[in-house]
């Protein structure tokens, strides 16, 4: 692997520091060297890239992914592609999500049980372009919970795994485990898309919860859990559950629960969904803002603005990740969520892109044990070179043919900074 020298970037290392011009070294898969003052690093058998004019920062994490759905409206748009179309989707989304700046996914759930799994062992094996991937596993649901597709006249198996009691959740997460997930996911509260089940309702027991934990931890895995309901969340931290979604009720007993668990947990309020319908960006599909108003949507961000915006003063470590997937919250969209925790939760543009890249970089780091989300001596060199500056206008990275030049692993995947150069000098 050639060793690659970036020069005179204006440098975000999403370590604390103000922006500064300089230069980076990359010696294999790691940054070996970051230079306050340009032309400090001798570029002898370098392969030099000019980012003269651009912006450099750590490879974006999405901490919410969902590899395997794409433009979704429907639960059928998630049980009824077969098992080859639905792979090559995911390896279509792996790819989308590269070419947007996102180096790392963290897998939520998929709608087949092997579908992330075998994504990622293709894009680890250099034979697919994507993400450093941690394949999430179905959905484990309960009778009667988000998920549970079945009704009485019309069993059914939806995109996830139905079980009741302690026993069947261990069997059920030794499957997941060993058909090689990284991350166990549960739908542990309710949720506004099944009037059944309603957010604010904890369907899974805290015994079921605590028995996926301790049998994932046993094998190594993750446990990521759909919490929108206060007794949920409640459940999950005591648990001891690794990554929290949704999390829109609490109260302060809950809120004095997450800061205990502050450096142990990771949270993604997801409010991209809430964003698209409340303003009617979901309309198209059917769900408009007053269908919204009817599903409780306003009540949820409203509470979600609430609860995040208190994490976020107790420094919880919150990750972008916004379901996205949907037909009206796509895949390519995901960096949104920047703007979002800016607009939402009282983020300045500096802490929601340390979100982006430096916390999604920790959530990565936590399974691995290689540094990455900063531009650090000695970090995993994830790294994007931006022509523009999202500081000051997070929108600049939606915008593919911004990221003038990808890098993972040390290796660029995408580099058109001589082009971008030029345009700007036009």
């Amino acid at each position: 692997m050639a060793n690659t020298l970036i020069t005179g970037a204006r440098i975000f290392d999403a370590g604390g520091a103000a922006p500064f011009e300089g230069d980076v070294l990359i010696e294999g898969n790691r940054i070996r060297a970051v230079s306050k003052s340009p032309g400090q690093i001798a570029p002898a058998g370098c392969q030099v890239i000019d980012g003269k004019g651009l912006f450099l920062m750590p490879g974006m994490t999405e901490g919410h992914a969902h590899l395997s759905f794409e433009t979704v409206a429907a639960t059928e748009d998630l049980i009824t592609p077969p098992p080859e179309e639905h792979t090559l989707l995911t390896a279509r989304v792996a790819k989308v999500l590269l070419d947007h700046g996102f180096t790392s996914a963290w897998g939520a759930s998929e709608a087949k049980l092997r579908l992330g799994v075998a994504v990622r062992n293709e894009v680890d094996a250099g034979r697919l372009p994507g993400p450093r991937i941690r394949a999430g596993s179905l959905e484990i649901s309960v009778t009667g919970g988000m998920g549970d597709e079945s009704r009485n006249h019309n069993p059914r198996v939806g995109p996830s795994i139905i079980v009741d009691g302690p026993e069947e959740m261990r069997k059920a997460v030794r499957l997941c485990c060993r058909e090689g997930c990284d991350n166990i996911k549960l739908d542990v509260s309710g949720d506004p898309f099944y009037p059944n089940t309603p957010a604010h309702s904890t369907p899974m027991s805290f015994d079921e919860i605590r028995m996926a934990v301790e049998t994932a931890h046993d094998y190594g895995r993750k446990v990521n859990a759909h919490t929108r309901s206060i007794v949920g969340t409640q459940h999950c931290l005591r648990a001891g559950v690794d990554v929290l979604y949704h999390c829109e009720y609490s109260d302060a007993k809950t809120l004095d629960m997450f800061e205990e668990a502050k450096d142990r947990v990771f949270v993604a309020p997801t409010v991209s969904l809430f964003h698209s319908i409340v303003n009617n960006e979901a309309a198209p599909n059917g769900l408009t803002a007053e269908v919204g108003g009817y599903m409780g949507i306003p009540g949820l961000l409203e509470a979600s603005i609430k609860t995040h915006t208190e994490l976020r003063k107790r420094g919880i470590r919150h990750v972008i990740g916004g379901d996205y997937g949907f037909a009206w919250s796509r895949h390519g969209t995901n960096s949104r969520d920047i703007g979002f925790f800016v607009q939402y939760y009282g983020y300045t543009p500096v802490d929601a892109l340390r979100c982006a890249t430096r916390n999604g970089g920790l959530l990565m780091t936590s399974v691995s044990g290689d540094k990455l989300g900063e531009i650090k001596e000695g970090y995993l060199a994830d790294l994007l070179l931006v022509n523009g500056d999202p500081l000051a206008d997070s929108a600049v990275l939606l915008d593919a043919e911004r990221l003038v030049m990808i890098m993972k692993d040390g290796q660029v995947y995408k580099n058109t900074a001589s082009a971008a150069q030029r345009r700007a000098a036009a």
